[in-house]
């Protein structure tokens, strides 16, 4: 029964940290502060009671819409609080109350926001990218088992590496575009991207995600590209996924690895 407990309260958790990230989804993009002013309705701008703001509840109990203007508010909202409370829970249920589960929650929430920017705005904040770069590393030297290291340096290195690995390698896949289409390829926010996530996986882990990457992409990309419609498609979000997928499997892919 404590168990129980226990989940439902990540579960709940995360989806009140799923409602601030849906706070920095709106405004970070467009130069506004993620603390000042309230909550407010994006529509008529009347700040939100505290009742009208609990996440899951205050959507479906006003079908989606503000409870002064009527303006719809975009189903966004209760996705991302969704997804923030599953995937909290989720690493929960894999990591337990280790610190490896506090670190990874940072990531996935900073992950989630980039994730839905770019979705939404086709950019990558480098302003939350290079302060997460400098966080993963920081964490890798305070706590090196994250990189499946004993020694402070020796998980700070695993987590420059990462980070030297996940840059090069989109920089030269960009390129390689650029030469053979003729266009971009490849958005420098994506590379920033890549070198965040890595300074938190670490060298081998990276190499993985950025394998693993192009496949859930595919999954989105290829139906754009047979039915016409674009030839682009924002990565950040499989980039994200594809981190998630090696932090979960972290310690069964680093076995993979003799060194």
């Amino acid at each position: 029964m404590l168990s129980v407990i226990i989940y439902v309260f990540v579960f709940m958790f995360g989806s009140i940290v799923g409602s601030f990230l849906n706070v920095c989804i709106h405004r970070l993009p467009r130069g506004e502060s993620i603390v000042f002013p309230a909550s407010h309705c994006p529509t008529c701008n009347r700040a939100l009671k505290w009742y009208l703001n609990i996440p899951f509840v205050s959507y479906l109990m006003l079908g989606g819409r503000c409870a002064f203007c009527k303006g719809k508010i975009a189903f966004r909202y209760f996705l991302v609080e969704g997804i923030t409370a599953l995937v909290f829970t989720t690493l929960f249920w894999r990591f337990g109350p280790r610190p490896d589960f506090f670190i990874y929650t940072a990531l996935s929430a900073v992950l989630i926001v980039i994730s839905f920017i770019d979705i939404e705005h086709w950019i990558i904040p480098d302003e939350l990218s290079i302060p997460a770069t400098i966080l993963g590393l920081i964490v890798s030297f305070a706590y090196p088992a994250m990189q499946g290291e004993v020694s402070r340096l020796a998980g700070l290195r695993e987590s420059f590496f990462g980070l030297v690995f996940g840059f090069v390698s989109l920089y030269l896949l960009a390129l390689l575009g650029r030469i053979l289409y003729k266009k971009e390829a490849m958005g420098g926010g994506d590379l920033m991207l890549l070198m965040l996530i890595g300074s938190f996986l670490g060298f081998k882990l990276t190499i993985v995600a950025f394998f693993v990457a192009p496949v859930f992409g595919s999954l989105v990309g290829v139906p754009k590209l047979l039915m016409k419609k674009q030839d682009i498609i924002q990565y950040g979000p499989f980039l994200a996924i594809a981190a998630f997928v090696c932090v979960f499997f972290r310690d069964d892919i680093l076995a993979l690895f003799p060194l």
